[in-house]
């Protein structure tokens, strides 16, 4: 008979994350567990480097694109109303749009699947509102995929998702997700961006770290007010794991129907978010092989790393809320670390080592939208790799046109992406990047 492990206590997480903050130079953060009915929480360092002032449980941490799955919840609290149905186009709600972006699904959008860009750059949209923020961000000719097509990550659904939560409501984005979603559950609304009301709790700042020196120096959050939808929310550890039980057992219906709650879950066919999740679904990623045991959502803001993991056949959640952006590095020791406490958290992204190959036919311009993406000849494994016009780095090609970059917070070659080929076995006509595709352009093809 296999012993069950000993029960979780505050001093032994404490530990574990005081360990892999100070390895990974994170000035602090807490950590969240709830398993067995109960939430053990730990706390490390400060709220803003230098200051002295502590994290603590409240401290609430700008948590990037975790947002999504809040808004993702109150949509489909709604769908649970009946006030919307999650088949229907967007332009239902939304109107005014493009045909080929009011022609895309809610439910397409909740699974990034719509074909939208991931979004434009923050200094074409900075003081536009929600609909002029629109006008930019699905124009025809900046669509990545048709809809339903494939994957690609995009903030734009979840600003479109903001606008039918306040077109069924009469409230703003803001409005709405406390009223449907945090108020009922007890959280307090806190939110990054110019014209947010906060509740008063203190909000912890991002960090930078420079890359030579060492220095840590906290940066100021500078999110696009129109994309409050897809990533503003600022929230403790502590309140992400009560998000997440929204999906153990019969959850919290008053908030949010456990069959609901399902549907979040769900992996769409075709939704393929390479070097983000295994799949993905109505709002919440799927982590790990078939049949999926967790799900959840990581986000970054300026200067912060957050990660929500959900398993629901064991009632267990697990969160973490950072003040730097670590990258991969810290999560991955940390999960390691709560494995060895019987915690089986399984990302199961991809892994392994980086296998070079001649692949001249990668080299060229990709864009998602505004972004650009640029594969150079050169760099000692032979190519190189530029996001917007910044300085290059060495890719590593795979045999499998899977690439690799060097993770500056683990020293070590992790997964950056890779590339797609029409019809599989054609040109390379694709590049995923965190799960958002940049098409090729025409010239490079010639």
């Amino acid at each position: 008979m296999v012993e069950a492990p000993a029960a979780l206590e505050p001093r032994t997480l404490a530990g574990v994350l005081a360990r892999c903050a100070r390895r990974h130079g994170v000035p602090g953060a807490q950590l969240a567990v709830h398993q067995d009915g109960r939430t053990v929480t730990a706390e490390f360092g400060e709220v803003e480097h230098g200051t002295g002032r502590p994290v603590t449980a409240d401290t609430a941490f700008p948590v990037g694109s975790v947002t999504k799955a809040f808004t993702a919840a109150v949509v489909l609290a709604l769908a649970a109303e009946g006030d919307l149905e999650l088949d229907e186009p967007v332009g239902v709600h939304v109107p005014g749009l493009p045909a080929a972006a009011a022609a895309v699904t809610i439910g397409q959008l909740l699974s990034h699947t719509g074909g939208l860009p991931c979004g434009p750059a923050p200094e074409q949209v900075a003081g536009l509102s929600v609909r002029g923020y629109l006008r930019q961000a699905v124009r025809p000719d900046v669509m990545v995929l048709p809809p339903g097509g494939g994957f690609s990550y995009s903030n734009v659904g979840y600003v479109l998702l903001g606008e039918v939560v306040s077109g069924i409501t009469g409230m703003s984005w803001a409005e709405a997700v406390t009223a449907v979603l945090l108020r009922p559950l007890g959280t307090s609304t806190d939110l990054i961006g110019a014209g947010f009301a906060g509740s008063g709790r203190p909000i912890a700042s991002g960090h930078s770290r420079h890359r030579s020196t060492g220095r840590v120096r906290p940066v100021r959050q500078c999110l696009v007010t129109a994309e409050a939808a897809a990533g503003a929310l600022a929230l403790s550890a502590a309140d992400l794991v009560t998000f997440g039980r929204l999906h153990i057992g019969d959850g919290i219906p008053d908030v949010l129907p456990a069959g609901h709650a399902a549907r979040m879950r769900e992996v769409v066919p075709g939704a393929v978010p390479f070097g983000l999740a295994r799949g993905w679904g109505l709002g919440l990623a799927a982590f790990g092989e078939t049949p999926y045991r967790w799900f959840g959502h990581d986000g970054n803001a300026d200067g912060t790393d957050c990660h929500l993991r959900i398993e629901p056949a064991a009632g267990r959640v697990v969160a973490l809320t950072a003040g730097i952006g670590a990258g991969s590095g810290m999560w991955a020791e940390l999960t390691a670390e709560l494995r060895g406490l019987g915690i089986p958290l399984d990302d199961g992204l991809p892994q392994g080592d980086a296998w070079p190959a001649a692949a001249t036919d990668c080299v060229g311009t990709y864009r998602n939208g505004d972004l650009t993406y640029e594969v150079l000849p050169g760099g000692p494994y032979g190519l190189r790799f530029r996001v917007d016009g910044e300085d290059a780095e060495p890719l590593v090609l795979g045999a499998d046109l899977t690439f690799y970059l060097r993770d500056d917070s683990s020293d070590r070659w992790t997964v950056g992406g890779r590339f797609v080929r029409e019809n599989c076995r054609g040109p390379v006509n694709a590049v995923q990047v965190g799960g958002r595709i940049g098409r090729r352009c025409a010239e490079a093809l010639i």
